[in-house]
């Protein structure tokens, strides 16, 4: 098992039970990727509202992958956990 860390509650998680976004490393732009197919810098969150809501509130999102989450990722985000 592989373990990674919550962006937004810090709880350590076997990664497979956490929602994976990542910048994609020839495009930049960050997506959500469940299967772990693409490659490049990622973040993880638990699949609740309230971690995607801190990790937003605090910029830990924007920390972790080293680049702006657009608007429109956020409310995605925030809807769908």
């Amino acid at each position: 098992m592989i373990k990674r860390k919550c962006a937004g509650c810090g709880q350590i998680k076997d990664r497979n039970e956490m929602l994976r976004l990542t910048r994609e490393k020839t495009t930049g732009n960050v997506i959500v990727n469940p299967n772990s197919k693409i490659f490049g810098r990622s973040a993880y969150l638990c699949y609740n509202k309230n971690c995607a809501e801190a990790a937003i509130k605090k910029n830990r999102l924007q920390k972790a992958l080293k680049t702006n989450i657009s608007e429109e990722l956020k409310g995605k985000l925030l809807n769908e956990s």
